[in-house]
């Protein structure tokens, strides 16, 4: 029973350090100053369009992700509902820290988005790896891997952040160069990050909600 509770305790430590990653690569990003990144693009659109507020919209469209997600047969774990509450949790508190400087100068801004979404990817390996669920956007990255497990995981990935980014520019979001390096620059870097990490996401097992609360109501019952 101590072994299972210090691998939950080391697997939430993995999933909160990887949603802070994630958080910060995504304000690093934004303050790179050289376009929306391709969902802050496509929930902005939405936002204009309907008139609901970015934040709902960021809620509405991880839900509908979710449901995707679960169609795909891909499990909703505890990690899922955490990466929605913790990551604009996180953001908000980084950017109140005030830390990470808006930079001005627009080659060094390209430089400064490259290194954001390599602190994403580097998040998405941690609180991934967890293995408590996969956040939306990368619990249906990870279900579409599953179905076309022939097509490498960077590419899916590529491919839905250009989708949502093209879905955005439609509906009017601002889209700059740094958000089309974004889109091409994600799936090469987190194809690197995976691979140098020895991360393969078709060999992962993550652990349904459902799964975890029958886990820890064993240990409770033994305690």
């Amino acid at each position: 029973m101590k072994k299972i509770i210090q691998s939950y305790f080391f697997r939430l430590l993995r999933l909160f350090l990887g949603l802070f990653l994630y958080a910060l690569g995504t304000v690093i990003t934004i303050q790179a100053n050289v376009g929306l990144a391709p969902w802050e693009a496509f929930h902005m659109g939405l936002s204009q369009k309907t008139g609901i507020s970015f934040g709902k919209i960021v809620i509405l469209v991880g839900l509908l992700i979710v449901m995707v997600s679960v169609i795909l047969k891909e499990k909703i774990g505890f990690g899922t509902v955490m990466n929605m509450i913790f990551i604009g949790t996180f953001c908000d508190l980084i950017i109140g820290w005030n830390f990470i400087p808006r930079i001005d100068n627009y080659g060094l801004g390209i430089l400064f988005m490259l290194f954001g979404l390599f602190v994403i990817c580097l998040g998405s390996y941690f609180y991934i790896g967890s293995a408590l669920g996969a956040g939306p956007r990368d619990s249906l990255m990870i279900g579409l891997k599953k179905k076309f497990s022939s097509i490498p995981v960077g590419m899916i990935r590529g491919m839905i952040e250009g989708t949502v980014l093209l879905l955005g520019w439609l509906m009017g979001a601002k889209v700059g160069l740094g958000t089309v390096i974004a889109v091409f620059g994600i799936s090469f870097i987190l194809q690197f990050t995976f691979k140098c990490l020895r991360f393969n996401v078709d060999d992962l097992h993550s652990e349904s909600v459902t799964e975890t609360v029958r886990n820890l109501g064993v240990i409770r019952k033994e305690s």
